[in-house]
């Protein structure tokens, strides 16, 4: 895609790193182009405008312009109204931009996904539920046109809520004659649970997490998360 310039864009930080003594590449979450790489000339430098601006889980607005893979960041403009994010609200959040790092294509729009990214921010800043990770993790799949099966088993036939399941990738759930012994192996009224985003039972939130680990350590070739691995060591006895 060849553009030469682009103004008030909403977006959000994904991450950053350093480029030559004084300049940043920042990859953002934009509303209407999707994830973009930005290069930020001098943002680096102690009194940079940009330097306090480009944060993460905080809503912006940006101008950029030029062609390429990289193009230039033109503007930043921080829009308030995001309490930052501390404690395991912030490693939630971390988890979130590495999942949008490792499944979303360079300059491939998701609208609805950036506002339920955005959404999930806020609710992380009140009282963090893991049912708001299950439910974000859920649309990401749905965006990426993996979008899950969860109201009928492959050959049609409705959920039995008190039926045994195996969510078979790429197809969707077998039911089963007893209990499954694998991640992907759920109790129905957890599948009907999951559709209609209501975890108050907790086996339901257990295995739903159990099935969506597994689904997103599918697509995304297996490897282990940077951010699950840091907060899984931190939270070891």
């Amino acid at each position: 895609m060849s553009r030469s310039k682009v103004d008030a864009q909403p977006a959000y930080v994904l991450h950053s790193y350093p480029f030559r003594e004084t300049s940043l590449i920042v990859e953002v979450f934009s509303r209407d182009f999707g994830r973009v790489a930005l290069l930020a000339r001098g943002a680096r430098r102690p009194r940079s405008v940009m330097r306090g601006v480009l944060m993460a889980f905080q809503p912006l607005e940006l101008g950029w312009a030029g062609k390429g893979e990289v193009q230039t960041l033109m503007k930043a403009e921080w829009q308030g109204g995001q309490p930052l994010l501390t404690g395991k609200a912030l490693f939630c959040a971390y988890y979130l931009n590495e999942l949008l790092m490792s499944l979303l294509a360079r300059e491939d729009p998701h609208e609805r996904l950036f506002s339920v990214y955005a959404e999930t921010l806020r609710r992380f800043s009140g009282n963090l539920r893991e049912s708001d990770l299950r439910n974000f993790e859920r649309a990401l799949l749905q965006e990426l046109g993996y979008g899950l099966t969860l109201e009928h088993d492959v050959r049609g036939q409705p959920i039995d809520p008190d039926g045994y399941y195996v969510y078979e990738i790429e197809h969707g759930p077998v039911r089963l004659a007893g209990p499954g012994n694998s991640a992907l192996s759920v109790m129905g009224k957890t599948l009907i649970d999951l559709a209609h985003e209501d975890f108050a039972d907790a086996r339901s939130l257990q295995e739903a997490k159990q099935m969506m680990r597994a689904l997103i350590a599918h697509h995304t070739g297996g490897k282990e998360l940077e951010s699950r691995k840091i907060f899984k060591e931190l939270h070891e006895p």
